[in-house]
């Protein structure tokens, strides 16, 4: 049975965690297909996908891309192939077990049932929700939640967050070639891009864990992306209005 959802998971150097987080989404009582977009991964993510495709034929997909250029831009390359097939949900989610796979059927009925155009699986609408984190990273996330927020006016507690679900609408509003950001700042300018078009933004709350296995992307140039990317996505909402 065809899906009205699909899982949009960027994958690098995942094969630790491939063939497990696949499992965990189509074990779910609501269906969800994927979309895996694999960087050309050297540890064999994507043949493990491959051997997975014959288990689960029409829900898995695969793309690799050859080379690993950043998340923002594996989400863009998945959400073009998204909008070529009829999908209305479409998710994004980490492929290392940090975003809760059973939270997918959260957000999908806070969508539905909330009439939103975009759910935000928040790790900071209810305190702060995050599991073996170090308290440096906690402040530093937290922290940029809250610069965010001052620079942009979004009301949203958790912009930086990974695990959302699009109504179909929304990525068909946003000229995705025009996205710039690669990093978090790519989920902000998401969100924010959202925000500008008054869709309907809504978080749930959920429990971020971090990774337990494989090495986390996280680095110095994302996060000065981040900062600095919020004052250029504030400052080309006022002046060049055609990117948005």
């Amino acid at each position: 049975m065809q899906s009205d959802s699909i899982v949009i998971i960027p994958t690098y150097n995942e094969i630790e965690n491939i063939a497990l987080i696949i499992s965990a989404v189509f074990e779910l009582k609501r269906p969800f297909d994927i979309l895996i977009v694999d960087d050309n991964s050297p540890d064999g993510t994507a043949d493990k996908v491959r051997e997975l495709q014959v288990q689960f034929p029409n829900r898995l997909h695969l793309e690799v891309r050859q080379e690993k250029s950043g998340l923002g831009i594996a989400y863009i390359h998945g959400f073009k192939w998204v909008l070529m097939r009829p999908y209305e949900f479409i998710f994004e989610m980490d492929a290392d077990f940090s975003h809760n796979p059973r939270d997918l059927v959260r957000l999908y009925n806070a969508a539905v049932n909330q009439n939103a155009d975009l759910t935000i699986g928040s790790r900071y609408i209810k305190g702060v929700n995050v599991v073996n984190w170090p308290l440096r990273r906690v402040l530093l996330s937290y922290g940029a939640s809250v610069y965010v927020k001052l620079i942009t006016g979004m009301q949203i507690e958790d912009p930086t967050a990974g695990f959302v679900c699009y109504r179909r609408r929304v990525i068909e509003s946003l000229n995705l070639d025009a996205i710039k950001f690669v990093g978090y700042a790519f989920q902000i300018e998401m969100k924010f891009k959202a925000y500008l078009k008054n869709f309907k933004l809504l978080e749930v709350p959920i429990i971020f864990q971090d990774r337990t296995r494989g090495k986390s992307k996280m680095n110095s140039k994302i996060i000065n992306e981040a900062i600095f990317g919020v004052l250029k996505l504030k400052w080309r909402s006022l002046w060049n209005k055609k990117h948005f």
